[in-house]
């Protein structure tokens, strides 16, 4: 598994790439245990999540996290939602895409959540990530299935602060 990460310079004393590794590394595994995926993490701030929201959302304003997935609709198997076929490239990697975070708006909201940060990057780590994998949260069915992995993978990251 590979997870390419980059932190813009501002950022980079407040988190490590291995704490993000970590966490993508732990839904991957969790959701796809013998998967060869490759994926990237981007941390941020608002101006440039907000350009990619309305650019790509037409959301003209800042959000905590953003997937942008390599394949729109992967292709969903009978036993989970979300865990989709994705196309092998002749690397053998399944590239799944980018997740985006905003580090001011997660800050915001672990200090709203009455949490630490690297809690509130975890979860969006977490979030942004399955739904690479395919998982969404638009139907009340799907929103469980997706919250029920995330509780379960945050479980098992107990610790990894």
């Amino acid at each position: 598994m590979m997870v390419d990460i980059l932190i813009d310079e501002e950022y980079q004393q407040q988190l490590t790439p291995d704490f993000l590794e970590k966490i993508a590394v732990a839904v991957l595994k969790h959701i796809h245990p013998d998967g060869n995926f490759q994926l990237g993490i981007v941390i941020t701030g608002d101006d440039e999540v907000r350009r990619l929201n309305r650019e790509y959302r037409g959301i003209d304003a800042t959000t905590d996290v953003l997937s942008f997935a390599m394949q729109d609709n992967p292709v969903e198997d009978d036993e989970d939602e979300g865990i989709g076929q994705f196309p092998l490239a002749l690397d053998g990697v399944e590239h799944l895409g980018e997740v985006i975070i905003s580090m001011p708006q997660a800050g915001r909201q672990a200090e709203a959540g009455g949490h630490s940060l690297s809690m509130e990057i975890s979860v969006l780590v977490i979030h942004g990530v399955l739904h690479l994998l395919g998982f969404d949260h638009e139907e009340d069915e799907e929103a469980e299935i997706m919250e029920n992995h995330e509780a379960g993978i945050l479980a098992n990251l107990e610790g990894v602060e």
